[in-house]
């Protein structure tokens, strides 16, 4: 590497326009605006119950982003001079899907933040990467397996259910101990229409809900040791603070790292796998024309409350028109990260980069960023890792189950016969 990598003359530049970026987009929540009050579930199941159903009433903010647009598109201008330099090249990015994101939520209510979202977080149908296949073939195979298997697992399942407040103390007493050198609180929030909710410092349950064994390992792995994890990492970082930034460009590999930290913990469960698939395949029947009703009664019918129905609708519907044709897609990321994810972290093992699988977890980047970034991890630009998630710590653990997967994807399961199995014994 040339020694002068890090030191060159513009880089104090492009850390000041990175801190520009942070400044410009300081109100621009995503998440926070798409999301509805839960009173609205309340009214919608009351109706439901008693055979009156009708799609439910939101409101949404309106939001003017005038003075946030032109502040990023400076950025935009500022960036693009650096002909393709790296580091200029992930502010620009970052820079150009937040103003997109302005965009949507100037939207909200209309038939455009389908647009937008697809701009930003992809559809069904969209190729997996080393495959013919889509993230919505995975999301069926997911589905039929789990409707195959689950059956015959229940039995040999604990069927208890734990309290918010247990999960709150669970996660307490981990997490206080983790992170050292921040505060990291775990709330109850009785607002929250999902079961959890991440920041960089606080972790949200919601109340009245019952929470299972998986489910609260799932909230460790998942909201705590990634998405508190590298929101506080990137936050902390010397040059580049917006690696602290939840760009919607680095939803998918930020929610594929945490689904696969799940994976690699033996934290998922096949339920989670069918509920991530039905999710999917319910953003395909919206975008397809169904309306609210018939996604909520698609839900009911793969097996779920209706409680948890009308909550993996909402998550379809967030800012767009209830009547069809239109869908906030967010949720077809995470099956396509995961695998994604999965992928890069057998090709890093293989090519003897796996320092690039310790430096995913510096901020919140993509699998690209990473990788063309990797000079300036080494010359010490961005900084490694503050925090590590305990399996990723445990560094020859992995490699060896990733070294076991290289090789067992190798063998084609339809091309197994049981007396292969039996002599095999």
């Amino acid at each position: 590497m040339d020694e002068r990598l890090g030191h060159e003359s513009f880089l104090p530049q492009l850390a000041e326009l990175d801190r520009r970026l942070i400044a410009a987009v300081r109100e621009v929540r995503l998440l926070a605006a798409v999301s509805w009050p839960v009173e609205v579930q309340d009214a919608f199941l009351s109706k439901y119950h008693r055979g009156e159903a009708t799609l439910p009433e939101v409101i949404y903010p309106v939001f003017d982003y005038t003075d946030t647009k032109a502040g990023l598109t400076a950025i935009l201008r500022a960036t693009a001079v650096f002909d393709g330099h790296p580091v200029a090249d992930y502010i620009h990015r970052t820079a150009a899907s937040f103003h997109t994101t302005t965009l949507l939520l100037e939207s909200l209510g209309s038939a455009r933040v389908t647009e937008y979202s697809i701009e930003l977080f992809g559809r069904p149908g969209h190729p997996l990467p080393g495959t013919s296949q889509s993230n919505l073939d995975a999301a069926r195979h997911f589905i039929e397996l789990a409707d195959e298997v689950m059956p015959s697992l229940a039995e040999n399942e604990a069927s208890y259910v734990l309290s918010a407040e247990t999960v709150k103390q669970e996660l307490d007493a981990r997490v206080v101990k983790f992170f050292t050198r921040h505060k990291v609180r775990i709330e109850i929030d009785p607002t929250l229409s999902a079961k959890a909710a991440a920041g960089p410092t606080r972790i949200r349950l919601r109340a009245s809900t019952g929470f299972t064994e998986y489910d609260w390992h799932q909230l460790l792995e998942h909201e705590a040791f990634v998405h508190s994890l590298t929101a506080l990492n990137g936050r902390d970082q010397p040059n580049l603070g917006s690696l602290g930034l939840s760009s919607a460009r680095i939803t998918a590999t930020q929610e594929g790292l945490a689904t696969f930290a799940e994976l690699i913990t033996g934290s998922i469960d096949i339920a989670r796998m069918k509920r991530i698939s039905l999710r999917i395949e319910a953003i395909h029947l919206a975008l397809g024309g169904a309306d609210f009703i018939q996604v909520f009664e698609f839900f009911r019918s793969a097996g779920q409350s209706d409680a948890d129905s009308f909550t993996s609708t909402m998550r379809v519907y967030r800012g767009v028109p209830l009547t069809g044709g239109q869908a906030f897609t967010k949720d077809t990321v995470y099956l396509h990260g995961l695998l994604s994810v999965h992928t890069f972290f057998r090709w890093a093992l293989k090519q003897r980069k796996f320092k690039l699988c310790r430096n995913l977890c510096a901020g919140k980047m993509t699998l690209g960023d990473v990788v063309r970034l990797e000079p300036w991890f080494d010359s010490g630009y961005i900084a490694a890792p503050e925090y590590l998630p305990p399996w990723m710590q445990r560094a020859n653990g992995l490699a060896g189950v990733l070294a076991f997967s290289l090789f067992a994807n190798r063998i084609r399961l339809d091309k197994v016969v049981e007396e292969d199995l039996v002599l095999g014994m």
